[in-house]
């Protein structure tokens, strides 16, 4: 067979066979590094990252969670001096996570509403160092709870929500007392934002501001997380259903997304965060918002036990699923990887 170099052409781009190449050539702007460089249409930045952290009781403590390699659990003082790293690398927040003991667990999950409790502690002793850096909290029962939901119990098992809503409002409260920045309520109540945000009004924190899990969905990617929290064993094999959204439903979240941003919702997040990439789309494009999406536990874990086993680049993989967020409209990522992320982009610049 002849070689392309001794085909002849004719001056209207066809070869001798007939055939007429495209004026248009995609792949001429993909030949080089620096004009791949000049139009790549998303990216992902530091500013980009939240960085989530589990702290616990006691002190000089640094426990690893085995369901997700690399990633701890901090006593107040120790997660106060990881909060350094995450300071001189630029990322602007933070959102903490309480493993409480068992010991200050019960039914009503009274310990979340105590202003001297692990996370209002925490809160306090980060902003005496780190005044500058933003800090995000939960607003749900489940890590405080003996059966491990996001609300109370009735005698029959079933979540009522006006009451639980009741007291999500109180741990707002002694959060945002604290020092928290941005109160994030998670237990997907029905008008728990509009709650909050009357509460926060009415007590002189109108400026804190409310990042609404708007669309959690009942997912089984959570698992890694419930071990970090500790609540995995107090839930059982219990489901969060009839709170958390089903799986196959996307015109749903969008109601539910204006519905909090109807009750004074500043932000919105959508959680998990690829397996609902669609869901970010779809909201950013109708409602314009900031919009965030929680690479949760499940996603982590996966990309780093394959990385460990040498299956992919978890490396690779990490900056790939970050920036498809960045595609879908999502203007910023809660990541495990929010570290080694930001360590990454630093060093390419």
């Amino acid at each position: 067979m002849p070689s392309d170099n001794n085909k002849q052409y004719s001056q209207d781009g066809s070869n001798s066979t007939g055939r007429s190449f495209p004026s248009t050539r995609m792949r001429r702007n993909r030949t080089t590094e620096w004009s791949r460089r000049l139009v790549k249409e998303n990216n992902i930045s530091i500013d980009d990252l939240i960085w989530p952290l589990f702290i616990c009781e006691g002190s000089n403590k640094i426990e690893p969670v085995l369901a997700m390699p690399g990633v701890f659990r901090y006593s107040i003082d120790t997660v106060v001096d990881a909060i350094d790293e995450a300071k001189n690398l630029g990322i602007p927040a933070i959102a903490l996570f309480p493993h409480v003991e068992s010991s200050l667990k019960d039914s009503m999950g009274k310990n979340a509403v105590f202003e001297k409790n692990l996370v209002c502690n925490a809160i306090k002793e980060i902003k005496i160092k780190h005044p500058e850096i933003g800090i995000q909290c939960d607003v749900a029962l489940d890590p405080y709870t003996t059966h491990g939901h996001d609300g109370i119990l009735d005698t029959d098992g079933n979540i009522q929500n006006d009451a639980t809503v009741d007291i999500l409002c109180q741990q707002a409260l002694v959060q945002a007392e604290a020092g928290c920045d941005i109160i994030s309520p998670s237990d997907m109540m029905d008008g728990r934002v509009g709650a909050i945000r009357k509460v926060l009004d009415a007590h002189n924190h109108s400026r804190v501001q409310i990042m609404s899990y708007a669309a959690k969905y009942n997912s089984g990617f959570y698992g890694p997380f419930r071990e970090a929290i500790g609540s995995s064993s107090t839930l059982g094999g219990s489901s969060k259903a009839t709170y958390q959204m089903d799986p196959g439903n996307s015109d749903e979240a969008l109601l539910e997304v204006a519905l909090d941003i109807a009750e004074g919702a500043d932000m919105i997040m959508i959680k998990p965060g690829l397996p609902y990439l669609d869901i970010i789309r779809r909201v950013k494009d109708k409602f314009g918002v900031p919009t965030f999406a929680y690479q949760v536990s499940g996603e982590y874990s996966m990309i780093k036990a394959a990385g460990l086993n040498g299956w992919l680049s978890a490396e690779r993989c990490m900056i790939e699923s970050l920036i498809s967020f960045k595609r879908a409209g999502a203007n910023g990522i809660l990541t495990y990887f929010a570290i080694e992320a930001a360590k990454l982009i630093k060093n390419s610049h």
